[in-house]
């Protein structure tokens, strides 16, 4: 389920090019000796700063480019050193550095304290500042804020102690001689620090938004508070939150540093951490506080994930069973808190596997759950020995292995959550298979991994294959409503205004939503399925409807955004959720390999079409259930399709419960494409029965058929005496023409009537191709003759 990709190796991407190096220093063809390669930190650029002690008994600290994949000399020191903290600043100019006695008694610093921090000028190597001499552990970091402005000469330094204060640094540089970039008055550095935290037992810097964590403890009213201090470009600073948590007491033995460097000569013991803590973001902006807590019987873990930004927290309790070792039962155990895109993963190796889908935290039955003791990352790997980075790029993370200096990205497994959706063999997630187990695994390859469009298209071959109705869900109906956020597109709403407006739409559907990305379907958009858009008014009619109504309610809950940010947002949401529904047809269009024949109605449907129309047929339940609009000429496809794949009677039932609809498009089809059979006579018949008037009258017009004749003749004759009604009036003029006969004045008088109206009405055959004139005038003869008795039917 969560597989491992390895992306740097100390051994093999630092130590071996170190030995070649050692090796020309010492003039030999091959350095026997050994490297102590250790790494120290990595920066927001992602170089990884390390040191070693080689062959020439002093310590050299390097960089390694992930870029170049080259490694860079950064400074020597003449003799061996302990070091334990590391920062370098952007430019490359300053390297700040935290010395830790050698407690083995092998080399003592001078003076003598259990940690020197200096400040060295490494380009050129001019001077070095001692910033700090004391009894604690002192963690420096530099602020690496993006900016162009390269003709600012200063760098900032963050430094944070054990003895639970952070100071920063503005240290000013110059530059002599054209290309010397040194400290300015670097004995006046002191003068230039500013105290930002006090009293902190537990801290976190977060590199890629700047930002520091601070947990302080109020003892009289005994309650922790963290505050997130943002560093910005002009290098200010100021608290931007503070949140209350509630914790256990004394949750940590000594003060605790996430996320800033790797001390080797002061490695933690698990059963020192009563609480694990770690602050996490994505890349919405979302903030989340994660911490774990074993109870005393070590046999249960709690942990906690606060969604800062919805104002809200679960706690979870996950149950690790009696079947410890001893060892387990003498250490507190603690998961790891891993952020992967819009998840969180919470693992506790050999134990189980926790998979939070932040989106939509609030509800369950979308996140997923593993146990089981094959809950492995790597044969190599142990989750003890493994530190979470997630500072070098946005809603990413890093699994960093100290004891063998590799660097892991992780990555759940398509494939495993496919097989879950697919396979009808029960779940290791839980005794069997459940409807919330699948929509979860839906959800994770919708919202992780939607943007592969191999996968989109196995994804949609499963939803076609998969004819088993969920209990709890519709299927096709989460597949359409989880689609990728970037139909909001961050350009037009910024910040919070971007978030609310993607909840607000939310609301609107009373569902959780992303847009998924329609450059990823390139490979399908060829227009390959037949939809008869121009024809379509109803559906028209119901996007133009959707369109407003999501449009008044946008402005009415975010009306700030403005008319022409919340028209391009609407028009561009519905615009891709019909594009949507269109690419799934054209997915499955190419998976059955269909042509321009099923639009044939005199053949019967293969079991192809069948599978289409079923599907057709599961994505209009899917679309009436949300009330969506189905791009123009829906209705009209599946209308094809259930002609050919239904038998009549079946058929019309769909139509009378209101399933299929018939639009002029279709029915004009069917007059024309099929033959005047007995059944489809009949069949014709029932569909002219059910349409409306208007509706009816065209389609007469284009079947070649007696009673279509007949009909057009009854309607003819009730329009003339319509129109004699409304224009009363005539003057009988034509006694003096030759041929009148006065010996039934009524009936001369109606034939008069009918005579001098036809000459004003148009021709009602006119331009009709399908109509035979002569036949009209002898089947209103023959129906005269019938009315009054002279012929019988």
């Amino acid at each position: 389920m969560l597989h491992l990709n390895l992306k740097f190796d100390l051994h093999r991407d630092v130590a071996c090019d170190l030995l070649r190096k050692e090796a020309s220093v010492c003039r030999v063809q091959e350095y026997s000796g050994a490297v102590d390669t250790r790494i120290l930190n990595i920066e927001r650029d992602g170089g990884i700063l390390f040191s070693w002690k080689g062959a020439t008994g002093t310590t050299r600290i390097g960089k390694y480019d992930p870029n170049t994949k080259q490694n860079k000399l950064l400074y020597t020191f003449d003799k061996q050193v302990c070091v334990s903290s590391c920062s370098l600043n952007k430019e490359e100019t300053l390297l700040a550095v935290s010395l830790a006695q050698n407690t083995r008694g092998e080399e003592c610093l001078k003076p003598i304290s259990k940690c020197l921090t200096l400040l060295i000028e490494i380009h050129p190597i001019s001077n070095t500042k001692v910033l700090k001499a004391v009894d604690c552990r002192v963690k420096v970091q530099f602020l690496n804020s993006e900016t162009d402005r390269r003709s600012v000469l200063e760098s900032h330094l963050l430094l944070l102690t054990e003895d639970g204060y952070v100071d920063l640094y503005h240290v000013l540089l110059t530059r002599q001689e054209g290309y010397r970039v040194v400290m300015a008055n670097p004995e006046r550095l002191s003068r230039t620090v500013e105290r930002i935290v006090e009293d902190f037992c537990w801290v976190q810097w977060d590199g890629h938004t700047q930002r520091l964590y601070c947990l302080t403890h109020n003892v009289t009213q005994d309650k922790f508070l963290m505050r997130c201090v943002q560093f910005y470009l002009n290098h200010n600073c100021e608290t931007v939150l503070e949140l209350p948590l509630e914790l256990p007491a004394n949750p940590f033995r000594t003060v605790k540093f996430v996320n800033l460097g790797f001390d080797h000569y002061h490695m933690e013991r698990p059963e020192q951490e009563l609480v694990k803590m770690e602050v996490l973001t994505n890349r919405t902006g979302s903030m989340f506080v994660c911490y774990s807590q074993p109870l005393r019987d070590n046999q249960n873990l709690i942990y906690t994930v606060v969604s800062v930004h919805k104002d809200c927290s679960k706690t979870f309790r996950a149950s690790l069973g009696s079947e410890q070792s001893p060892q387990q039962k003498a250490t507190q155990l603690h998961p790891l808190f891993i952020p992967i895109g819009y998840y969180i993963l919470v693992y506790l190796q050999g134990y189980f596997l926790h998979c939070i889908n932040t989106r939509q935290q609030e509800m369950l039955c979308h996140s997923l759950f593993f146990s089981g003791p094959d809950l492995h990352l790597d044969p190599q790997c142990q989750s003890a020995n493994m530190t979470v980075l997630h500072a070098e790029e946005e809603s990413s993370a890093s699994l960093l292995d100290l004891a063998s200096g590799r660097l892991y990205t992780p990555e759940l497994s398509p494939a495993y959550l496919l097989q879950m959706l697919q396979s009808d063999t029960p779940s290791r997630c839980c005794s069997s298979k459940t409807d919330p187990q699948c929509l979860a695994a839906l959800h994770c390859l919708l919202v992780y991994m939607g943007n592969d469009p191999t996968l989109e298209l196995k994804i949609i071959e499963w939803l076609c294959d998969n004819v088993k109705a969920f209990e709890s869900f519709d299927q096709i109906q989460e597949f359409i409503l989880e689609v990728r956020e970037e139909t909001i597109e961050p350009h037009e709403s910024h910040g919070g205004e971007h978030k609310e407006a993607r909840c607000s739409i939310k609301d609107f559907f009373k569902r959780f939503f992303h847009v998924r990305v329609l450059t990823t379907w390139s490979l399908l958009d060829k227009k390959l399925v037949p939809l008869f858009q121009e024809e379509d008014h109803q559906q028209r009619a119901l996007i133009g409807l959707t369109v407003d109504k999501l449009r008044e309610h946008l402005s009415r809950h975010l009306p700030r955004l403005g008319k022409k940010k919340i028209d391009s947002l609407v028009v561009s949401y519905v615009a891709k959720l019909l594009e949507l529904i269109r690419h799934m047809l054209e997915s499955v269009w190419l998976k059955y390999k269909l042509g321009p024949h099923v639009l044939s109605l005199k053949q019967r449907g293969s079991p192809a079409e069948w599978s289409v129309f079923h599907f057709m047929f599961r994505i209009l339940e899917a679309t009436k259930g949300l009330c969506l609009p189905l791009p123009p000429g829906y209705h009209t496809l599946l209308a094809v399709f259930a002609v050919r794949c239904l038998p009549h009677h079946t058929f019309l039932q769909y139509i009378d419960q209101g399933i299929l609809q018939l639009s002029e498009t279709f029915v004009s089809r069917l007059m024309t494409d099929l033959d005047n059979s007995d059944a489809n006579e009949r069949l014709k018949f029932s569909i002219l029965k059910r349409l409306p008037e208007p509706m009816e009258k065209t389609i007469y017009h284009m079947w070649d058929h007696p009673v279509s004749s007949a009909s057009i003749s009854r309607d003819y004759v009730r329009t003339l005496l319509e129109k004699h009604n409304k224009n009363k009036g005539f003057a009988f003029t034509g006694r003096d023409k030759p041929g009148f006969r006065p010996e039934f004045l009524p009936l001369t008088y109606l034939a008069k009537i009918l005579s001098d109206i036809e000459e004003q009405a148009l021709d009602p055959f006119e331009e009709q191709e399908n109509v035979d004139a002569r036949f009209v005038e002898e089947t209103a003869l023959k129906q005269t003759l019938v009315l009054l008795g002279f012929e019988e039917k």
